[in-house]
């Protein structure tokens, strides 16, 4: 359900930013809503009270008015608005996010999660990003380089809902696997 909501509210934020006589296109918005998520996820104080049960909606309105009103765009505003008005303010950084990895799809930015066994160089990360931007169809990745010494070797790499995991972990995992599926006899 809350995937469904942040979708909803994602996707109608998005279809405002690439209305065409939009100024400044979606980067405005995006830049806007980044800014919005950055504050927010700094001052969690606001969070609290906009997610209080006993604080009424319309009080909640104004203070989101006297945060954001004139600051950001009417658009931007009148989704939080809504989000208030419709009890979804905690889904709002699901929107958020939403929106954000929608409008880097369109721009043809790729977010990719690294992981390996070993922290890897930098020279290793430039290569891994070039490797995937030959293999993919984007124009330029954010890699997120992690490391998980449970890998024993090899790297995971994620890209939205996609996942290649050549890690040595998982191979012994499948070896064990057929091993225990052989039937001796």
């Amino acid at each position: 359900m809350a995937k469904l909501v942040s979708k909803t509210y994602g996707e109608a934020l998005f279809e405002i930013a690439m209305e065409a006589d939009r100024p400044g296109g979606p980067d405005a918005l995006y830049e806007e809503v980044s800014e919005v998520s950055r504050i927010l996820a700094e001052h969690p104080e606001f969070d609290r009270m906009m997610l209080h049960p006993g604080i009424p909606k319309q009080e909640k309105v104004q203070a989101m008015e006297a945060v954001f009103k004139g600051r950001v765009s009417d658009e931007l505003t009148g989704l939080l608005e809504i989000v208030i008005q419709k009890e979804r303010y905690g889904e709002l950084q699901n929107i958020f996010t939403y929106f954000i990895e929608k409008v880097k799809e369109e721009k043809g930015i790729g977010v990719a999660h690294i992981t390996t066994a070993a922290p890897i160089t930098e020279a290793q990360q430039k290569a891994c990003v070039a490797r995937l931007l030959e293999t993919t169809s984007y124009r330029s990745i954010e890699a997120d380089f992690q490391t998980d010494e449970t890998l024993i070797g090899g790297m995971v790499i994620r890209i939205n809902d996609r996942v290649v995991d050549s890690s040595v972990r998982t191979k012994l995992n499948d070896l064990k696997r057929q091993l225990l599926q052989i039937q001796l006899g």
